[in-house]
């Protein structure tokens, strides 16, 4: 049987785990300047966890895992029969893949609340599964990067949360704009079109404009039963201004004499301001009514981070959900996170050319193998430089010097070493940069100070 990979998954190389681990290191230096602790947890749920938080595309995307045993045994042959997929599921499966990091941690907290000191700040960085059609940036394992606050309705926590991804991006040297929105202001444009009780049809659609345009967006609110009248109300939402602050002044009007719309954007307004005075340009803000993310949770802002110059999705994303642990039993815990995309980080750095060279982990010294004797001989001398923090290794067969040069420059190792009878004798060491072709001998002291 000739080996492959599920659809939607990935190996990763010794070059590629080294630049995600330089970019899992950025982000956590980051996450722990801003006061976030780690946490991690299960890789599964319990299904019912899960469900229902995510809307219903969402839902459909989580990856169920079947029971252990014989599950059919305790199924309803009638819904065998009926082929009822909905039914069969509770019957069949009780866990499932964790879809995000976010409702894992609600319930977390939602566990633990009477142990944690609110607000509560915490970062998480592990695989997610996600059942989608895989695609360019898009895969069915991928890591997410959270950062969350809960215990808290400041709106400096949204503030702070800007602050902490615009610092990640430009440490990572990746030119972004963060699209921001309020889930109010979605409420409200609702209202005002009459379809209150559609807002999260309308939302989801509006959340695709980007990707199907405004006649794909026109076409899925009318597939929704959402009148052509209702949708002539928000046209306006089609043409946006480049001025954020002059986009809010627009809605301000357009929400008088409405109540959650005006909260909207009198909150958006408020995160806005208090940014471009913190230093932040306006040209990283970007106010965007139609963002929305499908995600049901989602109470107050909503933030998208893009790539700019890059074909490319969001590499970023998060929002206030304040009743999210409210499904696990537990009110009055409002909270904010955000996300990394670090797959796609990944994608958009290598893309642009922007990896530095220490992002590539390397071995430092091969140190050629000439028999037993001198490889004893090395192995001392690569101790000593081990318990230095310096990487280095032994040929492991006395094999041609051709060969194991090759093997040096085929692994990228930066120097080989040549520790032979005569360089024993001498008590002296020669050492070849393999990249600059320069090579100088000196004694074993010297080349280990």
């Amino acid at each position: 049987m000739k080996p492959s990979l599920a659809k939607g998954t990935r190996d990763f190389s010794a070059q590629e785990v080294s630049r995600r681990k330089f970019i899992i290191n950025i982000l956590q230096k980051n996450f722990e300047l801003f006061g976030f602790q780690p946490l991690e947890t299960p890789s599964f749920e319990n299904l019912s966890t899960l469900t229902g938080k995510y809307g219903e595309e969402g839902d459909r995307l989580i990856f169920k895992i079947l029971n252990s045993g014989d599950y059919a045994s305790k199924t309803n042959d009638e819904d065998w029969s009926a082929k009822n997929s909905q039914k069969l599921i509770t019957q069949i499966s009780e866990k499932a893949l964790r879809y995000d990091l976010t409702v894992p941690f609600a319930r977390y907290v939602a566990m633990n609340q009477g142990q944690l000191v609110f607000p509560f700040k915490r970062y998480q960085i592990q695989p997610v599964w996600r059942a989608d059609r895989p695609q360019k940036g898009r895969f069915r394992e991928f890591y997410q990067c959270d950062a969350d606050v809960v215990g808290s309705e400041s709106l400096w926590q949204e503030v702070e949360l800007i602050q902490l991804y615009l610092k990640s991006f430009a440490d990572l040297n990746i030119p972004v704009t963060l699209h921001l929105n309020n889930r109010k202001i979605l409420t409200g444009l609702a209202e005002i079109a009459g379809i209150p009780d559609q807002v999260v049809d309308f939302t989801v659609a509006l959340d695709k404009l980007d990707k199907v345009g405004k006649e794909g967006v026109v076409k899925e609110l009318l597939e929704k039963n959402i009148s052509q009248n209702s949708i002539d109300q928000l046209d306006f939402l089609f043409e946006q201004n480049k001025n954020t602050l002059e986009n809010i002044t627009q809605l301000k009007e357009k929400f008088l004499g409405n109540k959650i719309g005006t909260a909207g954007v009198e909150e958006l307004e408020f995160v806005v301001k208090n940014c471009l005075e913190l230093g932040i340009t306006p040209e990283s803000l970007k106010f965007d009514v139609t963002l929305a993310r499908g995600l049901d949770y989602y109470t107050g802002a909503i933030f998208e981070v893009k790539a700019t110059n890059v074909a490319m999705g969001s590499i970023g994303g998060g929002g206030r959900y304040n009743n999210l642990t409210e499904v696990f039993g537990v009110k009055n815990i409002p909270g904010i996170g955000i996300s990394f995309g670090l797959d796609r980080i990944y994608l958009v750095m290598e893309e642009l050319g922007l990896f530095p060279e220490e992002a590539l982990s390397s071995i430092e010294y091969l140190f050629a193998n000439y028999g037993e004797t001198e490889s004893l001989a090395a192995l001392k001398v690569i101790a000593q430089l081990r318990t230095k923090g310096i990487s280095a290794e032994l040929y492991p067969e006395a094999a041609k010097l051709k060969k194991q040069f090759t093997y040096a420059e085929r692994k990228g190792i930066k120097n080989l070493v040549f520790l032979g009878e005569q360089e024993i004798s001498e008590g002296k060491i020669t050492v070849k940069n393999l990249k600059t072709g320069e090579q100088i001998t000196q004694t074993t002291e010297e080349f280990l100070r």
